[in-house]
Protein backbone atom coordinates (compact mmCIF):
# COMPACT_ATOMS: atom_id res chain seq x y z
CA UNK A 1 0.00 0.00 0.00
CA UNK A 2 1.48 3.32 -1.05
CA UNK A 3 1.14 6.00 1.63
CA UNK A 4 3.02 8.71 -0.23
CA UNK A 5 0.38 9.12 -2.95
CA UNK A 6 -2.49 10.36 -0.73
CA UNK A 7 -0.03 12.58 1.17
CA UNK A 8 1.35 14.21 -1.97
CA UNK A 9 -2.09 14.37 -3.61
CA UNK A 10 -3.65 16.07 -0.60
CA UNK A 11 -0.79 18.56 -0.34
CA UNK A 12 -1.01 19.28 -4.07
CA UNK A 13 -4.74 19.91 -3.72
CA UNK A 14 -4.00 22.31 -0.85
CA UNK A 15 -1.43 24.14 -3.00
CA UNK A 16 -3.89 24.31 -5.89
CA UNK A 17 -6.52 25.98 -3.72
CA UNK A 18 -4.16 28.50 -2.08
CA UNK A 19 -4.08 27.05 1.43
CA UNK A 20 -1.46 28.92 3.49
CA UNK A 21 1.93 27.17 3.47
CA UNK A 22 1.97 26.54 7.22
CA UNK A 23 -0.97 24.12 6.82
CA UNK A 24 0.45 21.95 4.01
CA UNK A 25 1.88 19.26 6.27
CA UNK A 26 -1.28 19.06 8.36
CA UNK A 27 -3.41 18.78 5.23
CA UNK A 28 -1.21 15.99 3.91
CA UNK A 29 -1.37 14.08 7.18
CA UNK A 30 -5.15 14.47 7.34
CA UNK A 31 -5.65 13.06 3.84
CA UNK A 32 -3.20 10.24 4.49
CA UNK A 33 -4.91 9.22 7.72
CA UNK A 34 -8.30 9.12 6.01
CA UNK A 35 -6.91 7.12 3.11
CA UNK A 36 -5.23 4.61 5.43
CA UNK A 37 -8.48 3.99 7.29
CA UNK A 38 -10.32 3.72 3.96
CA UNK A 39 -7.78 1.26 2.53
CA UNK A 40 -7.51 -0.90 5.66
CA UNK A 41 -11.24 -1.05 6.35
CA UNK A 42 -11.98 -1.61 2.65
CA UNK A 43 -10.52 -5.10 2.99
CA UNK A 44 -13.18 -6.08 5.52
CA UNK A 45 -16.21 -3.96 4.60
CA UNK A 46 -17.85 -2.48 1.52
CA UNK A 47 -16.32 0.57 -0.13
CA UNK A 48 -19.19 2.76 1.11
CA UNK A 49 -18.59 1.79 4.75
CA UNK A 50 -14.85 2.22 4.25
CA UNK A 51 -15.46 5.72 2.83
CA UNK A 52 -17.67 6.51 5.83
CA UNK A 53 -14.93 5.43 8.26
CA UNK A 54 -12.27 7.31 6.31
CA UNK A 55 -14.41 10.45 6.30
CA UNK A 56 -14.96 10.11 10.06
CA UNK A 57 -11.20 10.13 10.59
CA UNK A 58 -10.63 13.06 8.21
CA UNK A 59 -13.32 15.20 9.84
CA UNK A 60 -12.24 14.28 13.37
CA UNK A 61 -8.62 15.24 12.64
CA UNK A 62 -9.81 18.38 10.84
CA UNK A 63 -11.87 19.44 13.86
CA UNK A 64 -8.91 18.91 16.19
CA UNK A 65 -6.54 20.83 13.93
CA UNK A 66 -9.07 23.63 13.53
CA UNK A 67 -9.21 24.20 17.27
CA UNK A 68 -5.45 23.75 17.71
CA UNK A 69 -4.37 26.01 14.84
CA UNK A 70 -7.28 28.49 15.06
CA UNK A 71 -8.29 28.37 11.41
CA UNK A 72 -11.37 27.35 9.37
CA UNK A 73 -12.18 23.65 9.13
CA UNK A 74 -12.47 23.81 5.34
CA UNK A 75 -8.68 24.12 5.05
CA UNK A 76 -8.22 20.55 6.28
CA UNK A 77 -11.59 19.05 5.45
CA UNK A 78 -11.78 19.77 1.72
CA UNK A 79 -8.21 18.74 0.99
CA UNK A 80 -8.39 15.76 3.36
CA UNK A 81 -11.52 14.34 1.73
CA UNK A 82 -9.90 14.54 -1.72
CA UNK A 83 -8.35 11.00 -1.67
CA UNK A 84 -11.73 9.48 -0.75
CA UNK A 85 -13.76 11.00 -3.60
CA UNK A 86 -14.86 8.30 -6.09
CA UNK A 87 -13.45 10.02 -9.18
CA UNK A 88 -12.69 6.83 -11.09
CA UNK A 89 -16.19 5.51 -10.43
CA UNK A 90 -17.74 8.69 -11.79
CA UNK A 91 -15.45 8.58 -14.82
CA UNK A 92 -16.36 4.95 -15.59
CA UNK A 93 -20.06 5.73 -15.13
CA UNK A 94 -19.82 8.39 -17.83
CA UNK A 95 -17.65 6.13 -20.00
CA UNK A 96 -20.12 3.24 -19.83
CA UNK A 97 -23.00 5.60 -20.58
CA UNK A 98 -21.25 6.92 -23.69
CA UNK A 99 -20.35 3.41 -24.89
CA UNK A 100 -23.98 2.28 -24.31
CA UNK A 101 -23.13 -0.27 -21.60
CA UNK A 102 -26.02 0.74 -19.39
CA UNK A 103 -25.87 -2.08 -16.82
CA UNK A 104 -22.19 -1.36 -16.08
CA UNK A 105 -22.95 2.38 -15.95
CA UNK A 106 -25.75 1.78 -13.44
CA UNK A 107 -23.50 -0.44 -11.32
CA UNK A 108 -20.59 2.02 -11.25
CA UNK A 109 -22.92 4.97 -10.72
CA UNK A 110 -24.65 3.32 -7.77
CA UNK A 111 -21.30 2.40 -6.21
CA UNK A 112 -20.10 6.00 -6.61
CA UNK A 113 -23.29 7.35 -5.04
CA UNK A 114 -22.92 4.96 -2.09
CA UNK A 115 -19.33 6.12 -1.52
CA UNK A 116 -20.34 9.77 -1.78
CA UNK A 117 -23.19 9.20 0.66
CA UNK A 118 -20.79 7.49 3.09
CA UNK A 119 -18.48 10.51 2.91
CA UNK A 120 -21.38 12.90 3.56
CA UNK A 121 -22.58 10.87 6.56
CA UNK A 122 -19.07 10.85 8.03
CA UNK A 123 -18.85 14.61 7.70
CA UNK A 124 -22.30 15.17 9.24
CA UNK A 125 -21.63 12.90 12.23
CA UNK A 126 -18.49 14.69 13.35
CA UNK A 127 -19.46 18.25 12.38
CA UNK A 128 -22.60 17.92 14.51
CA UNK A 129 -20.42 17.55 17.65
CA UNK A 130 -20.12 20.92 19.42
CA UNK A 131 -16.79 22.73 19.02
CA UNK A 132 -16.17 22.75 22.79
CA UNK A 133 -15.61 18.98 22.79
CA UNK A 134 -12.40 19.54 20.84
CA UNK A 135 -10.93 22.06 23.29
CA UNK A 136 -8.73 20.97 26.19
CA UNK A 137 -10.16 23.73 28.39
CA UNK A 138 -13.63 22.11 28.18
CA UNK A 139 -12.36 18.78 29.49
CA UNK A 140 -10.34 20.42 32.29
CA UNK A 141 -13.37 22.40 33.44
CA UNK A 142 -15.54 19.33 33.25
CA UNK A 143 -13.09 17.35 35.40
CA UNK A 144 -13.05 20.15 37.99
CA UNK A 145 -16.87 20.29 38.08
CA UNK A 146 -17.05 16.53 38.55
CA UNK A 147 -14.56 16.74 41.41
CA UNK A 148 -16.67 19.38 43.17
CA UNK A 149 -19.86 17.39 42.83
CA UNK A 150 -18.49 14.42 44.81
Amino acid sequence: MNVACPFIGTMAYAVLFNVPKRYYLSCGMTGTAGWLVFALSGRYTSSAVAAFLGALVVVLISRMLTVRMKCPITIFLVSGIFPLVPGAGIYYTAYYLVTNQLSLAAQKGLDSIKIAFGIVLGIVFIVSIPREFFQIRYWKERRIRKGWSK
